[in-house]
């Protein structure tokens, strides 16, 4: 019966394509499309029909992944930057760019730690500690430290916090400022102390 075997090869294709028929390249396609417009909400969509036709093509994951993160969407930014991950352990980029989700989630959280009418100013450190020690380039995070620090009085702390976020972004207006009142704050606190 070739008719019935041409019929169950055509059923396996499809299904391979996703239901739409289209395949996960094509909307990736549109997912880029949707990007260049400034639709990441789209864009988001069409990485899910990606995975949803190809689940185990890490790629898809990785790229769905950063658009998410672009958008702000942690959770599932961490969930797809996982599975790549899972789906492709010896690729360099996705290891990294794991941990950079999972940096910018403790970033968030610090953020919202320091909100709090009564922030947990050791807990802000340690996660912003573990915000730099997966991702070392991240300058809101040097700076987030420097001002726990400062809260606490630790100016020589704060002032070096402030000084490396500034390493890292020289234009960055606030590091500048912080820097240069935690120094000052520090070098008046020695002074005293060695006046004492």
């Amino acid at each position: 019966m070739p008719g019935v075997r041409l019929a169950h090869m055509l059923i396996d294709i499809r299904m391979r394509e996703g239901a739409s028929g289209v395949d996960g390249e094509e909307h990736v396609r549109q997912a880029y499309a949707s990007i260049l417009s400034g639709d990441y909400e789209q864009a988001i969509r069409a990485f899910e029909r990606a995975i949803a036709a190809e689940p185990e093509n890490p790629a898809h994951h990785h790229k769905c992944s950063i658009t998410c993160m672009r958008s702000a969407l942690w959770a599932k930014a961490l969930m797809h930057a996982e599975e790549a991950v899972r789906l492709a352990p010896d690729q360099a980029e996705y290891r990294y760019h794991l941990a950079a989700v999972r940096a910018r989630i403790a970033v968030e959280e610090a953020k919202s730690g320091l909100a709090s009418a009564d922030p947990d100013y050791d807990s802000v450190i340690a996660g912003l500690r573990l915000a730099l020690e997966l991702d070392p380039l991240l300058d809101e995070a040097w700076l987030l430290l420097a001002a726990a620090y400062g809260a606490l009085g630790r100016y020589g702390e704060a002032a070096r916090a402030a000084r490396e976020a500034l390493r890292l972004n020289p234009a960055h207006g606030e590091a500048k400022r912080l820097f240069a009142d935690y120094r000052r704050r520090d070098r008046r606190m020695r002074g005293r102390k060695t006046h004492q």
